[in-house]
């Protein structure tokens, strides 16, 4: 099939022909761009927690009035929430992953620093690490005799005696932090007032609240603090996944029963949780994927529209081709050129395009680079659609007989 002929005849249908080019251009653009959109938010979704996310339930009580008795309480009800059967471990923790919650300081690797290196979340809570299944990497868990009240703590820093100035980090962080060195052993500052020793590494412990964004999802830290009830804190039990639902109900009637006059204001598994916490990309992800649908449905029912018009307005010169010896798999095969021409031309814009919109969004939304890949996704996505929509008119046309070529109007 020359090429020459095909060009020739676009060349006097420049209006129609612009248009078509226009519409699959726009379309590549968008539909790459929103490939990436999709690819970035599904990957959020995967992020790792980790934490044993199958095997952690969240049971958050309120106090009503001043507890003067808090640790006594606090004691009282862990112990009464180990006694349930099937539960493995429990802490009161200060947040949680996929809680939305958000206690975070400024870390300095100096104290006369000006600018934090990075800003960190606040994890605290009696063997916190080890109940949400953390996994240490390197270093040590807390010591029983590490740990200090949460609330002396807060009201004067600087009472915090030199055996509870210590620190579990993240790996992210550590490498952050002092990028191919070891961690272990090294001071950091939270703000410019408390240098705590690292003294362990854990592999993963997401952030409950990404408000940072997602590259420092993985800055975090736990601290040898104790909670008590009335701190905002929660429960967090960890059991087997069958048994979850079976023990929040024990747990919450178990503390009604210790203080009937509490307020169960969470009971839910942590797997819930990461659900609702993603609910927003998940609507963001199902409406980009009705975008890519509609965009690729109107430039296929477009394609077909115009085919069909050049098919009816070709007739005539169809039928010389067809008495002149063209095959109908001649005329499909040069309808599906033409058409390939068109969305080729139509593809290297959007491509262009496409690289344009992607860099406003990184100027404005803090969108990463979109990987190469994105664009033969697109173009091949665009050509299959082509091809696919011309066939039809395509095939009408190779049913023009050549007594057409005889016939005058």
């Amino acid at each position: 099939m020359e090429i020459l002929p095909i060009l020739s005849t676009l060349r006097r249908h420049k209006i129609t022909a612009t248009l078509i080019v226009l519409e699959i251009a726009l379309t590549c653009a968008i539909v790459c761009n929103a490939v990436f959109l999709i690819g970035q938010r599904l990957q959020r979704m995967d992020m790792p927690s980790g934490v044993a996310m199958h095997e952690l339930v969240q049971v958050q009580v309120s106090t009503i009035g001043s507890q003067p008795d808090a640790r006594a309480r606090t004691q009282e009800d862990l112990a009464a929430l180990r006694m349930i059967p099937g539960v493995q471990a429990v802490a009161l923790a200060s947040q949680l992953p996929f809680t939305n919650s958000s206690s975070n300081t400024s870390v300095l690797l100096k104290p006369t620093q000006t600018q934090p290196t990075l800003n960190a979340t606040l994890y605290t809570g009696e063997n916190l690490g080890r109940v949400l299944g953390a996994k240490l990497i390197a270093g040590r868990w807390f010591q029983s005799d590490e740990y200090m009240d949460f609330a002396a703590a807060a009201s004067n820093q600087k009472a915090i005696p030199d055996s509870s100035r210590i620190v579990i980090i993240t790996r992210a962080m550590a490498q952050k932090l002092w990028p191919g060195e070891n961690p272990l052993g090294k001071t950091l500052w939270l703000g410019n007032i408390l240098g705590v020793r690292v003294v362990g590494i854990v592999d993963s412990l997401i952030r409950p609240s990404l408000w940072m964004g997602d590259n420092a999802a993985q800055w975090s830290m736990i601290l040898p603090l104790r909670m008590t009830v009335g701190q905002g804190a929660s429960y967090v039990l960890r059991t087997a996944p069958q048994d979850r639902q079976r023990v929040i109900k024990t747990a919450v009637a178990a503390l009604k029963k210790l203080d009937p006059k509490r307020v169960v204001t969470e009971q839910r598994t942590l797997d819930d949780a990461r659900v609702e916490f993603f609910q927003g990309d998940r609507a963001m992800t199902s409406l980009l994927v009705g975008v890519i649908v509609a965009l690729l449905l109107v430039t296929g029912l477009g394609i077909v529209g115009l085919a069909s018009f050049w098919v009816a307005q070709r007739r005539r010169t169809i039928g010389v081709r067809r008495a002149l010896g063209a095959t109908r798999a001649d005329i499909v095969h040069y309808f599906q050129t033409e058409n390939f021409l068109l969305a080729t031309i139509g593809i290297v814009l959007g491509m262009v395009l496409a690289y344009g919109i992607n860099l406003l969004l990184m100027l404005h939304y803090e969108l990463s680079r979109m990987p190469w890949m994105y664009f033969p996704i697109g173009a091949l996505a665009l050509w299959l659609i082509g091809q696919v929509a011309v066939l039809g008119p395509a095939l009408r046309a190779a049913q023009v007989p050549p007594v057409v070529a005889t016939r005058t109007v």
